[in-house]
């Protein structure tokens, strides 16, 4: 299996997958076990075309895998990647899938082979952040430095999981060079997760009371747990606006507004994929929806007509690319 990173460069990621899906076939031709090196150099370039921090491998069945690493910001990439595909002949993947063969044998990482039989790993679940807490070890940790150490630990959790349930479901990771009390191998890790996850199969809300910057009541509601995996193409950040006419003393709306927001909040439902509200906030007259959608979807001017049509008020409708999902942290638990 090959691993390879790109160097640092310009993104220019739709042209670039479009070239990419264009070249492949004549590469894929001359790939036959072994990656000779001019297809490796010629993979990496059409890679980096369309961002310098994917990363891709060749491996079995055969597989070629563009990935992201789990960054958020690289997601959407990797899926357009991956839709855009135009050749089966190959199985193609937008993120490192789960392989648990891989944790009964060995990994080179730069100038050491680790044998993964001796992995353990310390962990704690979260109920209430939805997470699953690692302390990894093994005893050869004691002789590399921090940054292979923890190189060799999204490895190993990838191969467990699959990379994008390390990031759904895993929290804090560190890497130890004592054996955590109560470690288990990294096999189990599966089963602690699904453990975690149970709750979850359906995404809930949590609602919370606080005040706005004039000191009155508000109200936040949060889409909990909320995991940027699922939606990978969703990274434009919009935020909806609406005043409402009808409030309480606390300025809180009350019916026939909350009739007309909660019928404002099934018509983004409506949108599918294309679009996935985070979030709402309410104080001060004012209601503000939190979205992230599909940019290439028509779902912004679909927004700005429902938008338009809001019968309570002047409605606004701004946006801002978001590919990290950075706008939503302050609302996570």
């Amino acid at each position: 299996m090959g691993i390879f990173r790109r160097s640092p460069g310009n993104p220019s990621p739709n042209a670039a997958i479009a070239r990419f899906w264009e070249w492949w076939p004549e590469a894929r031709e001359r790939l036959d076990g072994d990656v000779p090196e001019d297809v490796a150099e010629q993979i990496t370039e059409h890679v980096e075309a369309m961002h310098p921090d994917l990363e891709w491998e060749i491996g079995p069945g055969p597989s070629l895998t563009v990935s992201g690493g789990g960054v958020g910001e690289l997601r959407g990439i990797a899926e357009r990647w991956y839709r855009a595909a135009t050749d089966d002949a190959w199985e193609y993947r937008p993120a490192r899938a789960a392989d648990p063969d891989m944790l009964d044998g060995k990994l080179q990482l730069e100038d050491h082979e680790f044998d993964l039989t001796y992995v353990k790993m310390g962990l704690r679940a979260d109920a209430r952040r939805a997470r699953v807490d690692v302390t990894a070890y093994h005893p050869d940790f004691l002789f590399l430095p921090e940054e292979t150490q923890l190189a060799f630990t999204y490895r190993v959790l990838d191969w467990a999981l699959g990379e994008d349930d390390v990031a759904r479901w895993i929290g804090d990771v560190a890497a130890v060079t004592g054996e955590p009390m109560d470690a288990l191998p990294p096999s189990m890790l599966s089963a602690v997760v699904q453990q975690v996850a149970a709750p979850f199969s359906e995404p809930a809300w949590l609602t919370g009371e606080g005040r706005t910057p004039l000191g009155h009541a508000a109200r936040v509601a949060v889409r909990f747990p909320l995991h940027r995996q699922d939606h990978p193409l969703c990274d434009l950040y919009v935020a909806v606006a609406l005043p409402y006419a009808h409030a309480n003393p606390d300025r809180l709306p009350v019916e026939p507004s909350s009739a007309a927001l909660r019928e404002f909040e099934k018509s983004i439902e409506a949108m599918g994929e294309r679009a996935v509200l985070a979030a709402h906030e309410s104080g001060d007259g004012r209601r503000m929806f939190h979205l992230y959608v599909d940019p290439e979807s028509g779902a912004v001017a679909e927004l700005d007509q429902l938008a338009a049509a809001w019968p309570e008020g002047r409605a606004k409708v701004s946006s801002q690319p978001d590919p990290a999902w950075e706008v939503l942290e302050p609302y996570q638990p």
